[in-house]
C-alpha cells in the first residue's frame, strides 16, 4: 500500500552506512536530510533551496533570574524563526534540561512545513530554554518566562512571531508571555500567543486539538486501508496532553487501546484498557502506575508489540535504526515531533508500514492555534463544535492532499508531505522575490 521511500542520502547516508546513533538522532540533520530528498524530487530551484534550507533568524538570550533563595541563576534561551514567507512565525516554547539549538532549529523548520501542509498562513518558529522546570517553583518559572519574553520583545508580535505551549509549558506560561508583551505595548494584545486560557482569549477546543487531529488522521488511514475501528488495536507512547487525548478519542470511537507508555514505565492489556478510567486515575494520582485495568510493562518493549496502530506521542527519536526492524505495527501515526529518524524511515518503508508523518499527524494543534489567532484578532469566539468541525475538515483535506502527492510522485507519505509543504513555501517565496 505504501510507495517505497527513495534512498536517504546526503548527511545521513543509506541505511547500510551505519552512522553513529548521535548522528542519526540529531534532529537538525534528520530534518535537513528529508528536506534535501524532497527538494531533489521536486527539482527545486537551487536558489530557493538555499533560502529554505536555513533558518531566517536564530536568537540566543541569556536570562538572569532571581531564585527563591535570593541567588541569581542565568539560563540560556533560544528562539529560531525558520521562515516567515507565508506569514508570522508560529511555534511553541519548551522548557527542558536538554534543549539545544539544533533541536530548536529542527522544530522551527518542522513548523514551517507543518503549517504549509495544512495550508494555514503561518511560517515556522520555535523556542526553548535550558532549565529543569520540575525543580523550579511557580515564582521562579514566572520570572524566567517574563525575562525571556522581554529579551525577545522586538521579535514577537501577532504579525511577527506567535508562540504557543510545548514541552513543560502550558496555558499559564502563555498568560505570562501575553501579559509581559502587553505591558511593553501599553495595551492588551491577546493575539501575541496561542494556547492561552479561554478567559484570556484562548480558543475552545485548543487543549484537545493535537490529539483530535491525531484521531482524525488515524480514522482516515483506516478508511484508506479498509480497516474497521472496532477491530483495530492501538498502542500510545506518551500520556501527556497529546497522547492522553489521542488515546481517549480513539477509545471513544471504538478502537481497542492495548498499551500506554510513559517515560517511567508502561501499561499493557491485550483485552483493552478503559481509557476513560485511566484518564481519571492519572488526573487524581498524577501517574498511570498502579492502575488496576492493565499490567505493568517495559516502556521500550511496548513499542515493538504486535499492534495495528502505533502512536508515538511523547518526544523525538524513539524509533531509530536500533528498533525499527522490530516494530510490528501496520500503521504509524506520529503524534510527537520527530519521533522517527530518517534512517528508520527507510526500514519502515521496506516493512510496508503506513506512516502518517508528524508534520501532518500532529498539525491539529497549530491549526487550532491559527483559529485562536483569528478569533483574537476579530474579537469574536466560536463554539467548541465549530472549532472541532473546522479542524476535522482541515485535517481530512490535508490527509487527502498528502496521499494524492504520494501516489502522483510514487513516494512514501512522509516524503509526499515534505514535497507538498516545500512546494507551497517555495511558490510563495518566488512570488515575493528577494528584497535587495
Amino acid at each position: 500500500m505504501v510507495p517505497k521511500a527513495a534512498a536517504i542520502e546526503g548527511i545521513t547516508g543509506r541505511v547500510n552506512a551505519a552512522p553513529s546513533l548521535e548522528q542519526e538522532t540529531n534532529p537538525w540533520q534528520a530534518q535537513a536530510a528529508r528536506f534535501d530528498e524532497a527538494a531533489t524530487k521536486l527539482n527545486l530551484d537551487k536558489g530557493i533551496w538555499k533560502i529554505l534550507r536555513e533558518p531566517t533568524r536564530e536568537i540566543i538570550v541569556h536570562i538572569p533570574v532571581t531564585m527563591d533563595d535570593g541567588t541569581v541563576e542565568v539560563f540560556t534561551g533560544y528562539r529560531v524563526q525558520h521562515s516567515i514567507s507565508r506569514g508570522p512565525g508560529k511555534g511553541g516554547i519548551r522548557y527542558a534540561p536538554d534543549v539545544s539549538l539544533d533541536e530548536v532549529r529542527a522544530l522551527a523548520s518542522w513548523m514551517t512545513w507543518k503549517c504549509a501542509v495544512v495550508n494555514i498562513p503561518f511560517g515556522g518558529a520555535k523556542g526553548g530554554v535550558i532549565c529543569d522546570p520540575k525543580n523550579m517553583s511557580q515564582g521562579e518559572l514566572e520570572r524566567l518566562t517574563r525575562r525571556y519574553t522581554a529579551s525577545l520583545i522586538e521579535f514577537l508580535g501577532p504579525e511577527k512571531d506567535v508562540p504557543a505551549p510545548d514541552m513543560n509549558t502550558n496555558e499559564q506560561t502563555m498568560a505570562w508571555i501575553m501579559d509581559t508583551y502587553s505591558m511593553h505595548m501599553g495595551q492588551t494584545v491577546t493575539s501575541v500567543v496561542t494556547g492561552k486560557p479561554v478567559s484570556l482569549g484562548g480558543s475552545r477546543g485548543r487543549r484537545e486539538a493535537t490529539g483530535r487531529g491525531v484521531a482524525t488522521v488515524t480514522d482516515q488511514a483506516l478508511k484508506f486501508l479498509n480497516m474497521n475501528a472496532s477491530e483495530t488495536t492501538v498502542i500510545v507512547q506518551g500520556f501527556g496532553n497529546v497522547g492522553m487525548h489521542s488515546a481517549r478519542l480513539l477509545w471513544e470511537r471504538g478502537y481497542k487501546v492495548i498499551g500506554i507508555g510513559e517515560y517511567d514505565g508502561a501499561l499493557y492489556n491485550a483485552d483493552g484498557i478503559d481509557i476513560g478510567e485511566l484518564v481519571e486515575w492519572k488526573t487524581r494520582r498524577g501517574t498511570i502506575h498502579g492502575f488496576a485495568g492493565a499490567g505493568p510493562f517495559d516502556k521500550d518493549e511496548l513499542l515493538t508489540q504486535p499492534v495495528d496502530v502505533l502512536i508515538p506521542a511523547a518526544t523525538e527519536n524513539v524509533i531509530t535504526s536500533r528498533n525499527a526492524e522490530r516494530l510490528q505495527c501496520r500503521i504509524l501515526v506520529e503524534g510527537a515531533n520527530g519521533p522517527t529518524t530518517a534512517i528508520a524511515d527507510e526500514i519502515l518503508a521496506d516493512k510496508g508500514v503506513f506512516v502518517v508523518p508528524d508534520i501532518l499527524a500532529n498539525a491539529g494543534g497549530v491549526t487550532t492555534s491559527y483559529f485562536e489567532w483569528v478569533q483574537d484578532r476579530m474579537g469574536y469566539f466560536w463554539a467548541e463544535d465549530d472549532v472541532n468541525q473546522r479542524l476535522e475538515r482541515v485535517m481530512i483535506e490535508s490527509f487527502d492532499a498528502v496521499l494524492q502527492y504520494a501516489v502522483q510522485h510514487n513516494v512514501n507519505n512522509r516524503l509526499a508531505a515534505y514535497m507538498l509543504a516545500i512546494d507551497r513555501v517555495a511558490f510563495t517565496t518566488k512570488q515575493r522575490g528577494i528584497y535587495a
